[in-house]
């Protein structure tokens, strides 16, 4: 079966300068792929250069089949929600989202509902007569997400759309967009650095490094088996060891580089396990991170937070039990 998005040996260089480099990825329809990378990797790039906002130098864009590279923007029936919220600040939020029908010319009474059926589901009925600075920085974000809904797009294209809403907030929407998607089946590309964002929302993750593509696969698949050092010191919060480190942990013999989960290591008593020293802590709500030192080698561990009394403090004495079968070597 052929996929709803198909993207073939897409090149985009700005003089000697490569952004992007023979990028090959599809997504199936109604599914949720995440484009993850540090800033920099070429991911924005890569989805203006679908939406057809920036030209391409070479490749295919595959849209149920059919080639959208020589199309403008308006031509592709994609939707683009940006960083910034890109709202016109003398419209109402149902004017706001109107504006791209209104540019379609549909009747009156079509706008009206289809308007009225998309702030219901952003949840923002009775914000319709509002003006953008009488909302919230994740209201506005809502009211961009909505107008990019209301054309119905064959294809949503989000550009690192939480990245400027508080914690809190950021949490409550990427939940909405993915009850949303999932609601709507729409097929979805999500750009983020964040790679907590990118393991809870996402059926795919597309993972980027200077203008490549690193590894291709689902949250589970790339949090376990990372493709190589850059994969595994981006996702999670691996500790990343010598051959010689880990040997001297585990006993075994290693060729390469090992990747070490730090949830992967327990506490025993000291004569149980590898003898290990606490050298500091960071709290991270449900999760103590240890920062430990067993043979002069130095590791994360990751600790459930179960209750003040298990804290230790620097300089306590423990066991590290490892878990080989989770350490993983990569070049």
């Amino acid at each position: 079966m052929s996929s709803y998005l198909n993207v073939t040996q897409l090149n985009k260089s700005y003089g000697p300068t490569a952004i992007f480099q023979d990028i090959d990825f599809s997504a199936s329809e109604g599914e949720f792929v995440t484009l993850l990378g540090p800033s920099g990797c070429g991911k924005s790039t890569l989805l203006r250069c679908l939406a057809g906002l920036t030209s391409v130098d070479s490749g295919q864009i595959l849209l149920q089949g059919q080639d959208i590279v020589p199309l403008t923007p308006q031509k592709r029936s994609i939707g683009m929600v940006f960083q910034s919220y890109a709202l016109f600040p003398n419209m109402t939020v149902e004017r706001n989202v109107a504006f791209g029908l209104k540019m379609q010319k549909l009747a009156a009474a079509e706008i009206q509902r289809r308007v009225g059926e998309v702030l219901e589901l952003v949840e923002l009925n009775d914000y319709a007569k509002r003006y953008p600075h009488q909302l919230s920085g994740g209201q506005c974000q809502r009211v961009a997400l909505a107008r990019s809904l209301v054309t119905q797009p064959r294809l949503l294209l989000l550009d690192e759309p939480l990245s400027a809403l508080d914690a809190r907030i950021r949490r409550h929407l990427r939940d909405q967009i993915r009850r949303i998607q999932k609601e709507l089946n729409l097929t979805t590309l999500f750009v983020t650095h964040d790679q907590e964002e990118a393991l809870t929302l996402s059926d795919r993750i597309v993972l980027m490094n200077k203008g490549k593509i690193v590894q291709n696969g689902n949250a589970e698949s790339l949090y376990t088996q990372p493709a190589d050092l850059f994969a595994a010191g981006f996702i999670g919060h691996y500790n990343l060891l010598t051959a010689e480190q880990a040997s001297l942990l585990t006993g075994e013999r290693y060729s390469a580089q090992v990747a070490l989960r730090p949830e992967s290591v327990q506490f025993c008593a000291p004569q149980q396990g590898v003898p290990a020293e606490i050298l500091g802590h960071s709290l991270l709500g449900n999760v103590i991170r240890y920062r430990v030192k067993a043979h002069d080698v130095e590791l994360w561990v990751d600790v459930l937070n179960r209750s003040p009394d298990d804290l230790h403090p620097v300089g306590y004495q423990v066991g590290l039990l490892l878990d080989k079968l989770t350490l993983r070597e990569v070049a």
